[in-house]
C-alpha cells in the first residue's frame, strides 16, 4: 500500500473546487442541518456557520423544539423547524420521518452535530442513506452505524464520516486503543466496509477514500481541540459539497480550510484560548487565498 499524501496547498491543486459563476443562491446548492438536541443546542448553530462561510446558498436546520427559537434567531439566513423532542432532549422518534421527507428535498444533509444517541438514531441513519443526496454524518448517528452498514454502503454517492478515535472505535468494533495505534489502517478498513470517504481525527488527521487514496494532514495547532471545533467542521464540509464539490474534494478542502483556520487564529489571537465559533470565519478568506472562493 502506497504512503500517505501530505495535504498542503499543492496536493489541493489537484482537487479544484468547483467554479461559482452565477450570484444566485440556488447555483450554490440547498443543505439541511439535521442537529443538536436540549442541552447542545449550539452544536447546530456551528454548524450553520461553517456551511455558510464555505459557500453554501440554501440553509435549512432540523433541531429539537426546544433548541428552534434560539436558533432562528442567532442564525437568521436559515429556515428553522424545531420537531419533537423525547424525554432525554434528543429527537423522538416519531421525528425520522418528517426528517427524511425534508432530507429528499435536499442537495446535501449533515445529520449528527450535538445529536443525542438515542434509539432513533439507527432508524434515522437507514432513513436518510442511498436517497440521492450527497450525506455528511457526524458524532450520535456514527454509532448507529454498524447495524446499518448495508444502507450506507449501498449509496451511490459516497457518504462522508467524521469520527474520532472513539467514534471509529464504534464503526469497527475494535478498541479505541487500535485506532490511535495505526489510524491509517483504521481509516482504510472504515473507508471499505462503508464505501464511504473517511476522517480519522487526531493531532495528525487522515482522510482515506474508498479507492485507496489517503492522506495525512499534520494538524492546525492544539487550539482546534475546542469543544464544538468538531461541528464547525462538518458544516465547512457540507458547504463544500453544497456548492458542488465531490466528497473527497470536499472532506481535503474541509480539513484543510479548518486546520488553517487554527493557524491563523492560534497566530492572531494565540496558540489556546480561541473560540469554535471563530473558526468559520477566517473560511472564506482561505478559500480565497486558495482561489477558489471566485471565478
Amino acid at each position: 500500500m502506497s504512503a500517505p499524501v501530505a495535504l498542503d496547498a499543492e496536493t489541493l491543486k489537484r482537487f479544484p473546487l468547483p467554479v461559482i459563476a452565477s450570484g444566485d443562491k440556488d447555483a450554490r446548492g440547498s443543505i439541511l442541518l439535521i442537529a443538536g438536541s436540549r442541552e447542545v443546542a449550539g452544536a447546530a448553530l456551528l454548524t450553520a456557520m461553517g456551511a455558510m462561510r464555505a459557500g453554501a446558498g440554501r440553509l435549512q436546520i432540523m433541531t429539537v423544539a426546544s433548541a428552534a427559537p434560539g436558533l432562528s434567531v442567532s442564525m437568521p439566513e436559515a429556515m428553522v423547524t424545531g420537531l419533537a423532542e423525547g424525554r432525554d432532549g434528543g429527537f423522538a422518534p416519531s421525528t425520522v420521518k418528517p426528517l427524511a421527507d425534508r432530507a429528499a428535498e435536499a442537495d446535501v444533509v449533515v445529520a449528527g452535530p450535538g445529536m443525542r444517541g438515542n434509539a432513533g438514531c439507527a432508524k434515522l441513519a437507514a432513513a436518510l442513506a442511498g436517497k440521492g443526496h450527497k450525506l455528511v454524518l457526524d458524532a450520535a448517528l456514527l454509532h448507529a452505524l454498524p447495524k446499518r452498514q448495508s444502507d450506507i454502503a449501498r449509496s451511490d454517492c459516497p457518504t462522508i464520516l467524521l469520527p474520532h478515535a472513539g467514534e471509529m472505535a464504534s464503526l469497527l468494533g475494535c478498541d479505541e486503543e487500535e485506532v490511535e495505534a495505526d489510524p491509517v489502517r483504521a481509516g482504510r478498513d472504515c473507508a471499505d466496509r462503508y464505501d464511504a470517504v473517511t476522517l480519522v481525527k487526531g493531532v495528525q488527521s487522515h482522510i482515506v477514500s474508498p479507492d485507496g487514496q489517503v492522506f495525512r494532514y499534520e494538524g492546525g495547532g492544539p487550539g482546534l481541540g475546542v469543544s464544538g471545533s468538531g461541528d464547525t467542521l462538518a458544516g465547512i464540509v457540507g458547504g463544500l459539497l453544497t456548492r458542488g464539490a465531490d466528497p473527497l474534494t470536499a472532506l481535503l478542502w474541509g480539513v484543510w480550510c479548518h486546520g488553517e483556520a487554527g493557524r491563523r487564529l492560534g497566530k492572531r489571537i494565540g496558540t489556546l484560548g480561541y473560540l469554535a465559533r471563530e473558526i468559520p470565519d477566517e473560511v472564506p478568506g482561505i478559500l480565497r487565498d486558495g482561489g477558489q472562493l471566485t471565478p
